[in-house]
């Protein structure tokens, strides 16, 4: 269930806003006053109609697109709408990813069906956001063949949905607004949070990598930091209301600071976050290779809160196809500072991204891939088959054969979930603290917790533990989670 995080202020601030004055120019004050104003409106509807209107947002993609959906789905409730997982609702919102081409094409599957339920309430408002809609050519097919759809924005202007909502609900029209790039961060304002104990926090915006296969700067916009003080405010807020991990997240977290009048690393940041009392945990996501610092390293090292978990994308072991991504390392570099956090961090977990079947890959190109796999030992690796973005230089180079890309792909797979298999048994028998997140799906007389290295343990246990931090004793190593035993 959904945990309210609505600003305690939120209410003496709506009591504030006069309606009648001038809309104001500054953020997040104007969204405000466009809250308070979708409030009379909600609540006329809701009297009208006997009953709450309910709001559902659902999220493709990443992270950072869960961490928006709640601030997204903080607005509706600040608004006054109730939250609801079903997509009959009163007002439905996709959150949407695009990195790859089958997440367009899930979400315009989905759309076909909202337009069924929509013919069944008239009143229904569908809105679709996020990096899908970042691309001009979509747009131009939503505004062509999804008429029925009520709001089109996009990444850089998710803090407008209450403005954008309340034009719609005032003016009967499509709305479209999306904007080319920003400079603006604009995070004051209400969130909902999925879990009480745990949440993201943005540090930073956007990539300026340009790796050849990717479309996110494009559809993101240019790195934008967060000041840490800003940071370090919203995560002692989190604390102070029960949060004990975070999630530090970024495009690119290595490259923070730079965009700042007074630049600050990512290494420092974790140093000024590690001081907050009461935080217990701090995660981050993600890295890249080539901007992992020696600094980074040494306090990870030393850190008592930072998990034991490193997010470290490889994408391909050759290194000439790696030159052909730009990704700005090659595989000696890759592996070299591989084996050096290893070295450093004897007990860290490391995991990565590759991709498959760039274009120009050769069968001498995957085995490169498969020696690092080999070497390195993750302890798992999220695979995945090139996608062709319209619009990325990887787009108009040589495309694989499709069957050498689905033989190298099964082989990749199986071999990544073989070490994986192998790597996880190395915990068994030791004793290590695990954040109870939830009841076990398969077992109510269990729970599920998180290990610092990010790997999965059940154990026996109820609802009460839920968020807490415990020890458990690793009993039994099942391939990719352990059964373990509360000590």
């Amino acid at each position: 269930m959904a945990i309210m995080n609505i600003d305690e202020n939120l209410e003496a601030i709506l009591e504030k806003i006069d309606t009648n004055e001038t809309v104001p120019e500054s953020e997040p004050e104007r969204q405000y006053y466009y809250i308070k104003l979708l409030r009379k409106l909600i609540s006329d509807r809701s009297t009208a109609l006997g009953r709450p209107l309910t709001a559902c947002v659902q999220t493709f993609g990443c992270q950072m697109n869960a961490k928006d959906s709640e601030k997204l789905l903080g607005i509706l409730t600040a608004a006054g709408f109730e939250e609801t997982e079903s997509e009959a609702a009163d007002f439905v919102l996709y959150n949407t990813c695009t990195v790859r081409d089958n997440a367009n094409q899930r979400v315009y599957g989905r759309l076909g069906y909202l337009n069924a339920l929509k013919k069944e309430n008239r009143n229904m408002i569908i809105a679709i956001c996020g990096c899908m809609t970042q691309e001009p050519s979509v747009v131009e097919k939503l505004k062509k063949s999804y008429r029925f759809i009520d709001i089109i924005f996009g990444t850089h202007n998710i803090f407008q949905l209450a403005e954008l909502l309340y034009e719609r609900m005032t003016a009967d029209e499509m709305v479209v607004n999306v904007w080319d790039g920003t400079d603006k961060i604009v995070e004051e304002l209400p969130a909902v949070r999925k879990y009480p104990f745990k949440s993201g926090v943005n540090i930073m915006y956007g990539c300026n990598n340009f790796c050849t296969y990717c479309i996110v700067p494009y559809v993101r916009g240019r790195e934008r930091s967060r000041r840490p003080e800003e940071i370090i405010n919203e995560i002692k807020r989190l604390v102070g209301e029960g949060v004990k991990e975070v999630m530090l997240l970024g495009q690119n977290v290595n490259s923070y600071g730079k965009t700042l009048d007074e630049p600050v690393s990512f290494a420092q940041l974790l140093k000024m976050v590690e001081q907050i009392e009461g935080l217990e945990r701090i995660r981050f996501m993600t890295s890249h290779p080539k901007d992992l610092s020696d600094e980074l390293i040494e306090v990870m090292k030393n850190s008592k809160k930072i998990c034991r978990h490193l997010h470290l994308p490889l994408q391909s072991g050759s290194s000439r196809i790696l030159k052909a991504m730009n990704r700005r390392y090659d595989k000696e570099k890759y592996l070299a500072l591989a084996r050096k956090i290893k070295s450093e961090i004897p007990d860290i977990s490391l995991t990565t991204d590759i991709i498959v079947g760039f274009p120009g890959e050769t069968e001498e190109d995957f085995l490169e891939t498969m020696d690092v796999v080999e070497k390195v030992r993750y302890d798992s690796a999220f695979t995945f088959i090139y996608s062709k973005r319209t619009g990325t230089p990887a787009a108009a180079m040589e495309q694989v054969p499709e069957e050498d890309v689905k033989d190298r792909f099964n082989r990749l797979l199986d071999r990544v979930q073989k070490i994986s298999a192998e790597v996880c048994t190395k915990d068994t028998g030791k004793v290590m603290s695990a954040l109870v997140e939830g009841v076990d799906s398969h077992d109510s007389s269990m729970v599920t917790g998180r290990l610092s290295n990010n790997i999965m343990v059940h154990f026996k246990g109820d609802a009460s533990l839920i968020g807490e931090i415990v020890d458990v004793r690793l009993d039994e190593a099942k391939g990719f989670y352990y059964i373990g035993s509360r000590v």
